[in-house]
């Protein structure tokens, strides 16, 4: 008799545990894991597989992060071939296919619509990517597309939470939508300033908030800036009334100061993802940080 009863007691105990037993997600970037932690909670265990100081295009599959996408039974990536260089081989070794294809691989880029699509793809002309630039992140508009989608697929794959995701959901989106107002009023000194980038990961920010893009420090994307070219943007950067030269915090502030040394326009690193500065904890504080910074950059900017 009392072995059947610690039995029982045993059969129980694995069933409360599996009961409880919380959906693994593995993000490739900070953004992601963050629109995770608004609209899951405590009711799964997320891991961000990048930081925003790396420069997601050029990330090394580390045996810790194959380990990690082998335990996910959901990867939440950016997609447009952002990851081309590495989340192949992250999936290939992982030898995970439940989250290789299908409802465990979600896309942040295939919910939306990309901007600047090449007519024509060729690797010659640098880091283009041919779904479009990747940089969806930047355009608040999109972030609330991605969380509607988002939170369908954590439905579909863990129903027994269903109702936890959809209100979490509902509060993200009051919150956000409250949010986007206020930073528009906020930012509406920035619309129609001219600015400088270093990479073009700000287009959707650019188109958001009415900025125009002059320059790039890259003379292609993805490839360093040779001193000729830097040169060649110096009258660029006088004669725009240029608002400011900005960078991500991952990149190689020389650039970016050289020509502010020799123009007086502001050099401004601005935190892209998640973690990116102090300010940037979370999605909220993402925005919060970018639009203080311009608007700094603007009252700074000759």
């Amino acid at each position: 008799m009392n072995r059947l009863l610690i039995a029982g007691a045993l059969l129980l105990g694995l069933a409360a545990n599996t009961a409880q037993a919380k959906m693994n997600v593995f993000t490739c970037e900070p953004e992601w894991g963050s629109l995770l932690n608004e609209l899951a909670g405590d009711k799964i265990d997320v891991t961000v597989g990048t930081s925003a100081l790396q420069d997601v295009h050029q990330i090394e599959a580390k045996p810790s992060l194959i380990a990690k996408v082998r335990a996910a039974n959901l990867v939440v990536c950016t997609g447009a071939e952002l990851e081309i260089g590495w989340l192949p081989q992250l999936l290939k070794q992982s030898g995970n296919q439940a989250v290789a294809s299908g409802p465990g691989s979600f896309s942040a880029a295939s919910q939306v619509i990309t901007l600047d699509k090449p007519a024509k793809f060729d690797r010659a002309a640098g880091d283009v990517h041919p779904e479009g630039n990747p940089h969806i992140q930047m355009d608040p508009y999109r972030v609330l597309v991605i969380a509607k989608a988002l939170d369908a697929r954590l439905v579909q794959l863990d129903p027994a939470n269903a109702a936890v995701y959809q209100s979490r959901l509902a509060d993200f989106t009051t919150r956000w939508r409250a949010a986007i107002v206020r930073w528009q009023a906020k930012a509406a000194p920035l619309k129609g300033r001219n600015v400088i980038v270093q990479h073009v990961s700000w287009v959707y920010l650019n188109k958001w908030l009415g900025l125009n893009q002059i320059g790039e420090l890259e003379p292609r994307p993805g490839v360093p800036p040779t001193s000729s070219h830097l040169s060649g943007l110096i009258a660029t950067a006088k004669g725009g009334h240029t608002l400011a030269i900005i960078r991500a915090a991952y990149q190689d502030s020389k650039p970016s100061d050289w020509l502010s040394s020799r123009t007086g326009v502001p050099a401004v690193s601005l935190p892209l993802t998640v973690g990116g500065d102090a300010q940037s904890k979370d999605l909220f504080g993402l925005f919060d940080s970018t639009i203080d910074k311009l608007l700094a950059a603007a009252k700074a900017a000759p």
